[in-house]
């Protein structure tokens, strides 16, 4: 049986959350802006360790808040899904401070307003734009030490314009949102090997 799993992809306008998906499904880039508008969703299939997993990738339009219970999730098109998702990838702009108050305060959020164990929620911090690195807000280790010790989040940095660690951030989602999830079903030599840092391939 093929697992499925949601993966909602947040961040502030212009960060280059779309690019980094299609990059990640189409192994392609256009310099030119489109702002996202409408919720977009992204099915492809990925083998991780030998294993086969469908994605659901939600390419999330920039939204005020991260919704605070199912009717106001419904009630807002742009959010379908977006609670009920297995894992996140929350963009920023390593250029742009805005963009990273705005991971800050959405991740808050979804702590606080997950239904169930928020905490066991996958939630990968990643930072766009690496080739932009001398125009950076804040050093990469102060930025990753803030994520991982204080917010308890995996913290990459990728360049979607270059296809820089795109594969890598995806893998690395997919690692511990496998692992959590067999964890919860006691399948604990199915774990092991999902742990291993091996291949992760885009069908």
């Amino acid at each position: 049986m093929v697992e499925t799993l949601s993966i909602a992809v947040i961040g502030a306008p212009g960060v280059g959350k779309t690019s980094v998906i299609r990059q990640f499904i189409y192994n392609d880039f256009s310099e030119v802006y489109t702002p996202t508008r409408t919720r977009y969703v992204h099915r492809p299939s990925v083998i991780l360790n030998g294993n086969m997993y469908e994605l659901k990738i939600l390419d999330v339009p920039p939204i005020s808040s991260f919704p605070s219970s199912s009717s106001q999730e419904w009630l807002d098109l742009r959010c379908r899904g977006v609670r009920n998702a297995n894992a996140y990838i929350l963009v920023y702009d390593i250029c742009c401070v805005e963009s990273f108050e705005y991971v800050k305060m959405i991740r808050q959020q979804i702590v606080e307003h997950r239904e169930g164990s928020s905490h066991e929620v996958p939630i990968l911090v990643v930072g766009n734009k690496r080739d932009l690195q001398r125009q950076r807000f804040m050093p990469r280790r102060a930025v990753s030490v803030l994520v991982k010790k204080t917010w308890k989040c995996g913290y990459v940095e990728c360049s979607a314009k270059f296809n820089w660690h795109v594969v890598l951030l995806f893998k690395e989602l997919l690692g511990i949102a496998v692992a959590r999830g067999l964890r919860q079903n006691h399948t604990s030599i199915r774990l092991q090997g999902a742990l291993q840092r091996n291949r992760c391939t885009i069908m």
